[in-house]
C-alpha cells in the first residue's frame, strides 16, 4: 500500500490558517444606512496566500479597522480562479468611501504593509456594488445547525 500523498507545506499552512477561522455560515448582508460595499478581489501568487495572510492581517488590520471601520468579512477562493482573497467594506455613500480610503492612504502605516506585501499581490479588482432591495425578499437568517 502506498503511502498517501501530502499537501505542500503552503497548502498545508493555508488549511491550518483556515481551521482556526470563526465557524460557521455568514449571512452577507450590508448594514443599515451603509448601502455601498467595496468588493475586493487579491489575486495572490502561487503558494504565497499564507504569507499574504499573515502580512495582511499584521500590517494591514489595524490601519484598516483605524481608517475602514470593521468589514463585512473575508474570504479565499475555493473553485473557480485560484489564489484569491476576497474582502468587503460598507459605506454610506461614495462620499464617505472616499473620505475613508483617504485616511487609509494617508496613514503613516499603511506604506509599511503595501511595501511588504506588494512582491504577494498578483492583481487587484476593487469594484463598488450598491445594496438592492428586492420585493419580498429578505436576507435568509443564518442557519447555524449545519
Amino acid at each position: 500500500m502506498s503511502a498517501r500523498p501530502t499537501a505542500p507545506k503552503g497548502v498545508r499552512a493555508a488549511r491550518k490558517a483556515a481551521a482556526g477561522a470563526a465557524p460557521g455560515p455568514l449571512a452577507i448582508v450590508a448594514p443599515p444606512g451603509r448601502p455601498l460595499v467595496d468588493h475586493r478581489i487579491y489575486t495572490i501568487a502561487l503558494r504565497k496566500m499564507p504569507e499574504f495572510l499573515q502580512v495582511f492581517n499584521e500590517l494591514a488590520m489595524p490601519v484598516l479597522m483605524q481608517t475602514l471601520g470593521h468589514p463585512l468579512g473575508f474570504w479565499t477562493s475555493l473553485v473557480g480562479p485560484q489564489n484569491q482573497f476576497v474582502h468587503l467594506w460598507a459605506y454610506e455613500s461614495l462620499a464617505d468611501y472616499e473620505r475613508r480610503s483617504a485616511a487609509r492612504d494617508a496613514h503613516p502605516d499603511f506604506a509599511r504593509y503595501l511595501a511588504a506585501s506588494g512582491h504577494l499581490i498578483t492583481a487587484q479588482e476593487t469594484r463598488l456594488i450598491r445594496a438592492v432591495a428586492m420585493a419580498g425578499w429578505a436576507a435568509a437568517p443564518v442557519d447555524t445547525a449545519r
